[in-house]
């Protein structure tokens, strides 16, 4: 009876372990992923009594909340929402949250656990409970240049400031109006969320750092190149044969360079003549002979295959794998299936413009409590280090030869040596390019790396892609 008795109380004392255990890991440590979750309808139901904190730019808000005379005491309310809304995304009575009001959702909401005591002190005082406040690191000028550049043309633009990390310009085109969906009438918002939803057009995609990837075409050739140069085996001055058409091995498929013939005249060229001229041919003997393994190894480095958050969570950018001999060269020159985000490319360019040190992005300049003190301060972090110094500076000289004698003319600024890249994406047969360009300024001391990408276009990187990117950078050296 009593080894009954004792084998009934060790699983009585065992179960009431696994209970303890498991409410104060459900209660402790995964409260804030729970009041996160954009499906936990009482989170968001209880975060409308509260005074959402704001979203800021430059000290103004761009997203806050105002007294409503209903129900929810609180109206979100958009300023300036179709610039914004790629960064702010929206925040809905049912249909989730995205951008940092969905990735920041338990710091403005209040309920993080760092805003613990904040909430006791507003209990205890009968105060109205408020959100923290995120200023973000948007550059108002720049962000309005990037938005006027890309016009009514599908695409985005990112511009990072490559020795922080900082991001100071984040546009997705086709936009949309967050304003709509913070109704607090919930049939109207079902009914615009779905109508969004539909739209051909995909507003709701943010392009800067997910939705259906880009081939990058050209840009990619920045990875290629440095990582040729970075592995000691090729210098500029490195030749290659120079045919004008090549035919892709095993294949009846030939390759050709975007403007026809061979690449600048003349039975070899050179890597730092290709790059310039923007050619195809040279760029996949050079894969070719350096082999998908070591072009997967910088590509990673650069920030390929790698989880990011900005807060936002970014799409991760492919570079692929188990390719044979025709499929590497095809993706030497940013075809095939590589696949990448306008973050990615710009983050290639400001690890270039850095010395060959890549910082991480981040949209978030600071965390606010509503009595001032900062939760989170800038974080500065480095991401890695995917090319040397010595690279770097090869790298930079080369790309200012693009923009003062080459293929990204079109980026040119007077006075101001500016170090770039286009691209000319390929989509199919008979299908609009995707068009490119990045870079960055001054090439000497950069204070901004820019990707420009343009959807559904049928002429080159040059005429569309480095003109926006020329009045972004502009836009960086005039403040």
């Amino acid at each position: 009876m009593n080894r009954e008795l004792k084998r009934l109380s060790t699983v009585v004392l065992l179960m009431f372990v696994a209970l303890f255990v498991s409410t104060t890991v459900i209660g402790v440590f995964q409260s804030d992923n729970l009041r996160n979750n954009p499906h936990n309808a009482r989170t968001i139901y209880d975060s409308y009594s509260a005074e959402r904190g704001p979203i800021l730019v430059d000290g103004q808000p761009i997203a806050q909340s105002t007294p409503s005379n209903d129900a929810y005491n609180f109206q979100r309310v958009y300023s300036n929402p179709l610039l914004y809304s790629a960064v702010t995304g929206y925040y809905t009575l049912n249909q989730g949250n995205a951008g940092i009001e969905g990735a920041l959702n338990q710091y403005l909401s209040g309920s993080s656990n760092n805003q613990f005591f904040d909430t006791i002190n507003s209990i205890l005082t009968g105060q109205t409970a408020k959100g923290a406040a995120v200023s973000l690191t948007i550059d108002p000028k720049v962000q309005q240049a990037a938005w006027d550049g890309l016009g009514d043309r599908a695409g985005a633009v990112v511009a990072i400031e490559p020795k922080t990390g900082a991001i100071l310009a984040f546009v997705s085109k086709p936009a949309y109006d967050p304003n709509v969906l913070a109704s607090h009438d919930t049939k109207s918002v079902i009914a615009a969320y779905k109508a969004l939803d539909k739209d051909p057009a995909q507003p709701l995609q943010d392009r800067a750092i997910g939705g259906d990837l880009y081939h990058p075409g050209s840009v990619f050739k920045l990875v290629v190149a440095s990582a040729a140069i970075d592995s000691g085996k090729y210098t500029p001055d490195s030749t290659f044969p120079n045919p004008s058409t090549l035919q892709l091995p095993q294949s009846n498929n030939f390759i050709n360079n975007a403007e026809g013939g061979n690449c600048g005249g003349g039975d070899t060229v050179t890597l730092a003549t290709a790059l310039r001229l923007s050619c195809n041919i040279p760029f996949a003997e050079l894969g070719s002979a350096l082999g998908q393994d070591e072009i997967a190894k910088y590509a990673k480095a650069y920030g390929y295959s790698t989880p990011l958050s900005i807060p936002m969570s970014v799409t991760q950018s492919t570079y692929p794998t188990d390719m044979d001999a025709a499929q590497t060269m095809l993706s030497s020159f940013g075809q095939y299936d590589d696949r990448v985000t306008p973050l990615q490319v710009a983050m290639t360019s400001a690890a270039i413009a850095n010395g060959g040190t890549a910082m991480m992005p981040t949209l978030i300049q600071k965390i606010t409590s509503p009595d001032l003190s900062v939760i989170q301060p800038f974080q500065e972090k480095v991401f890695a280090q995917p090319i040397s110094a010595a690279t770097s500076a090869t790298m930079t000289q080369l790309m200012i030869n693009n923009v003062n004698n080459g293929a990204a003319s079109n980026a040119r600024i007077s006075g101001v040596d500016v170090a770039g890249k286009t691209g000319t994406a390929q989509n199919g047969d008979g299908k609009p390019y995707t068009l490119w360009f990045t870079g960055f300024a001054p090439a000497d001391n950069p204070e901004v790396a820019v990707a420009v990408v343009v959807e559904n276009q049928t002429t080159f990187g040059n005429a569309v892609a480095a003109p926006i990117a020329r009045s972004v950078i502009e836009a960086v050296l005039n403040k």
